[in-house]
């Protein structure tokens, strides 16, 4: 357990589980969030900063830096006031009221509908548009088609 004297530093070395079974799955998300942002971070770092060293250097370093990134994000989530967040997160989202598969599929289909609808709105307008410029002169873009 941490301490109300315990520095970020400090804890970043601490080996403990701050209230272990609290916020599980946010913690779990978060984490697995951090350790893909790394790993992808990691991929990019080797196939452009270092893409002209060595094999050896171009795995090893983004594998040290994904290791690193890894036993960050693990004590990231156990650092007492982040972990309190998430913790918190967790139990305000088990008061939230999800809809059902149905209302969903509702929902998207009239989103979808919608937007269908405001893109042929806005291409209609484009049309004419671009008819009333070419008709002054204003406009010199050939027609396609």
């Amino acid at each position: 357990m941490a301490t109300a004297n315990t520095t970020f530093i400090g804890e970043m070395f601490s080996g403990t589980v701050y209230k272990r079974n609290q916020g599980r799955v946010v913690r779990q998300a978060t984490f697995f969030s951090v350790v893909a942002l790394v790993a992808i971070g990691c991929f990019t770092m080797s196939n452009t900063v270092l893409s002209s060293l060595p094999v050896a250097w171009k795995t090893g370093i983004p594998t040290a830096m994904g290791a690193l990134g890894a036993w960050f994000a693990w004590r990231l989530i156990n650092y007492p006031k982040f972990a309190d967040f998430l913790i918190a997160v967790e139990g305000e989202m088990d008061k939230v009221s999800w809809p059902e598969w149905p209302y969903l599929w509702r929902a998207m289909g009239v989103v979808v509908s919608v937007l269908v609808l405001f893109m042929a709105y806005m291409w209609v307008c484009d049309t004419i548009w671009v008819w009333l410029f070419r008709l002054i002169g204003f406009l010199n873009i050939p027609e396609l088609g």
